[in-house]
């Protein structure tokens, strides 16, 4: 039997980054509240910025990126600060249930292969891992194809990277424009929904994406979504 291959996104699915709040509060003498507003407005312009490098066409390094962001929304912050927050950004929490979601996978490793899919650059990601990268079988970056998620090119990169059928591939994401991406480009996609607040992402229905390029799985945790497809790859891969 083929196995099937678990694509898991990084930031938002197995790691929090909004945990890095603890080192903005530490490091810029902030409330909790405060660093951990400026936790997420750091995090959509991080992401603002992979999206208008793609329409630009031009690359630079996550980790460039992340810097940048992180001048946008703290101008007068130091550069010692600075390497002070992006080593934390190597150090951030795993959500609680990840541990045990991997601790299946290991279990269920005849049916099914674990890879780690980011914008993040290899040495983020290698460092962000710790103790879980045993688990995987390997990491794939986008920085293989100078593109940055949800463009088309970061998935095919993907899919030839492990050297699977599209549909042989699924994405685990928390991120909703990941999700659409992985489907537009014919993967299958499990969304994380932490917040449980359903699928509210209508882009696809505007571009015609088969099915909205709504998620095949939808669930609260990771664990459930390794559960779901493992339970897919047993019952015929339908």
């Amino acid at each position: 039997m083929t196995k099937t291959t678990i694509a898991f996104d990084l930031y938002g699915t197995l790691l929090s980054p909004a945990s890095i709040s603890a080192s903005l509060s530490s490091t810029l003498s902030l409330s909790s509240q405060k660093a951990e507003e400026l936790a997420g407005l750091w995090r959509r312009y991080q992401l603002e910025y992979t999206w208008r490098s793609n329409s630009m066409g031009i690359f630079t390094d996550f980790a460039s990126i992340t810097r940048s962001a992180l001048k946008h929304v703290v101008p007068d912050i130091t550069g010692k600060q600075i390497e002070s927050i992006m080593s934390a950004y190597d150090n951030l929490e795993v959500f609680p249930e990840v541990p045990g979601a991997l601790g299946v996978m290991e279990e269920n490793g005849g049916l099914v292969e674990a890879y780690v899919f980011s914008n993040g650059t290899r040495g983020m990601v290698e460092g962000s891992l710790k103790g879980l990268r045993e688990v995987f079988r390997g990491v794939v970056c986008v920085e293989g194809v100078g593109r940055y998620k949800p463009d088309p090119k970061v998935y095919e990169y993907l899919v030839g990277e492990v050297g699977r059928e599209k549909g042989e591939v699924w994405l685990v994401s928390g991120n909703p424009f990941d999700v659409l991406g992985a489907k537009a480009a014919g993967l299958r996609a499990c969304w994380v929904d932490r917040e449980g607040g359903g699928w509210v992402d209508r882009l696809g229905d505007g571009l015609g994406v088969e099915g909205g390029g709504r998620p095949d799985l939808v669930v609260k945790g990771v664990d459930e979504g390794v559960e779901g497809i493992i339970a897919w790859a047993k019952g015929g891969r339908e």
